[in-house]
């Protein structure tokens, strides 16, 4: 990350997206619900900013898939790239973490919805675990 400006950039595998967040970005959340589980193969990681603090700077490929009553995700119309997660009509936006371009300066400080968790994998970090969210 540019400590200096600030700025943190990041896109899908194909390169199809790219994407730069100018603003600060929330520490990392592992999110277990089965939504996520299902759009990624495993748990997600996210961190999170503010929809004004992100600018698409290659978005041909953005395709968004409405989830849910509440939220939709962005993904990559070419790799499948799973890039975004936003609540309809909500003022942020959710990153998968693994999309930003490293170093990130990031940590995982969290996990939710851990009783939904698969049951292939423990969680053995020092990171605050919440049953539901």
């Amino acid at each position: 990350m540019d400590m200096e400006t600030n700025k943190q950039r990041g896109g899908c595998l194909c390169g199809g997206v790219r994407y730069e967040v100018r603003g600060e970005l929330r520490s990392v959340v592992g999110c277990h619900c089965s939504q996520c589980r299902r759009t990624s193969g495993n748990y997600v990681t996210a961190t999170n900013c503010g929809l004004d603090d992100l600018v698409l700077e290659k978005d041909a490929t953005l395709r968004w898939y409405r989830s849910s009553e509440t939220a939709e995700r962005g993904f990559c119309g070419v790799c499948g790239s799973n890039l975004f997660w936003r609540p309809i009509g909500g003022d942020h936006l959710s990153i998968m973490a693994g999309t930003l371009d490293i170093p990130t300066g990031l940590r995982v400080t969290k996990h939710i919805f851990v009783a939904d968790k698969s049951d292939y994998y423990d969680l053995n970090d020092n990171a605050e675990k919440h049953a539901q969210w």
